[in-house]
């Protein structure tokens, strides 16, 4: 009996050990585990583990004939005083690609990063940083972060671009210079061009002669700027404005050229006349009147029109097609006599415009000798005699009225 309750006693005491045998193997195994976790590399340690190229011993006797150690050299850089501040701008040299950028030796204790999103100013799509620089390139950076814990600095060259940039769009802004731009978007507004790397804005309703649409990615326009704001980056732009200033300058009235009818309105149509717009009124269009317009001219139809006015500061056409006509209905009822014809015609309402002209000047002239002649009837032979003087006052009044 004594023995049974022995070794009942004694069971209970070993299920009592078991657990408490089990905590502390747990807790051995999780510091054991905890000792063997190898220590975060840095970014050196990293690429230095990646670096495939040769590796050389240096002896004492290298280091005694080149009069140079590893420990002086390290000696050398805790002395030097490094003073890299953000916004500065340094000089580096690209030494190698990195995930996600390049690493550039500006002279600091640790190379500099360059992200790849501050490698350039403008980056089209599917670019990469090996077709943005090149090994061993030589470039001013811009210093865009505090040391990390390696004491490496970022870096950009995007920043620097992007004050030169705005530095430039404000010099041609002021010389109002017509410049040419590549389109890389459009949008139900308009299109957005490239400006020395800036995005710019071109409203549709300053494209002359097409509209924006997805065929016009890609081409260069000539350009003119309507607004820059550096403050707000807004940059506004006009292809209408180079347009019309380049044609006008060879633009003069009276001079006969083709276009092409790009809409029609109850009061005339609008044609595109060398990139610019100009509208042919309804009452310029025929000698007799025009019931119905869409009969005469249709959008897409090429005419040959004579300019009779312009307007060079807005970039305003007036047409005529009226006055190329031999015969009055010409326009409406055979249109390509009137263009095979247009040139003569032209010329002989010119010359018919020029003898009126003259017939003007010498009417205006006679009547001023006419009434100089009067007044030299009026005034003969009454020098001194005020009621005359009076009198002859009293005349003159009567001729001018």
């Amino acid at each position: 009996m004594k023995l049974v309750t022995a070794l009942v006693v004694l069971a209970s005491s070993a299920e009592a050990f078991v657990p408490a045998v089990r905590n502390a193997v747990a807790s051995t195994t999780a510091l054991q585990s905890t000792l063997e976790k190898p220590q975060q590399l840095t970014r050196f340690d990293r690429i230095k583990a990646r670096y495939k190229g040769p590796i050389t011993t240096i002896t004492p006797e290298i280091e005694d004939e080149v009069g140079f150690s590893y420990s002086s050299f390290e000696d050398a850089v805790a002395a030097t005083t490094y003073s890299f501040n953000r916004n500065d701008v340094v000089k580096g040299t690209v030494v190698q690609y990195d995930k996600g950028g390049c690493i550039v030796d500006i002279g600091a204790k640790a190379s500099a990063f360059l992200p790849f999103q501050e490698a350039s100013l403008f980056q089209e799509q599917g670019v990469s940083i090996e077709s943005l620089l090149s090994i061993d390139d030589e470039k001013e950076f811009e210093i865009i972060s505090d040391e990390d814990e390696n004491g490496q600095l970022l870096v950009s060259i995007r920043r620097i671009q992007y004050r030169q940039a705005w530095d430039d769009v404000v010099a041609m802004q002021q010389t109002d210079d017509v410049f040419e731009a590549e389109c890389v978007s459009v949008n139900r507004g308009g299109a957005i061009f490239l400006v020395r790397g800036l995005r710019a804005f071109l409203p549709g309703s300053h494209l002359t002669g097409r509209l924006p649409d997805e065929d016009l990615i890609g081409q260069t326009l000539p350009l003119k700027f309507l607004e820059v704001n550096r403050d707000d980056n807004k940059l506004v732009v006009s292809n209408r404005r180079a347009v019309v200033e380049t044609q006008m300058e060879d633009l003069s009235r009276g001079d006969v050229i083709d276009g092409i009818v790009k809409a029609l309105k109850p009061y005339g149509a609008f044609v595109e006349v060398g990139g610019m717009s100009g509208l042919l009124h309804i009452s310029q269009i025929s000698m007799d009147r025009i019931n119905d317009l869409e009969a005469v001219l249709k959008p897409g139809q090429r005419i040959k029109c004579m300019i009779i006015d312009h307007d060079k500061v807005n970039g305003r056409i007036a047409l005529s097609t009226k006055t190329l006509e031999q015969e009055p209905g010409d326009m409406i009822k055979d249109p390509q006599r009137v263009y095979d014809n247009a040139e003569e015609a032209a010329r002989v309402y010119l010359e018919k415009q020029e003898l009126e002209r003259k017939k003007r000047e010498e009417s205006a002239k006679d009547i001023v000798m006419g009434l100089g002649d009067a007044l030299d009837d009026l005034t003969e032979g009454i020098e001194g005699d005020g009621e005359k003087e009076e009198e002859a006052s009293d005349n003159l009044d009567s001729l001018l009225s």
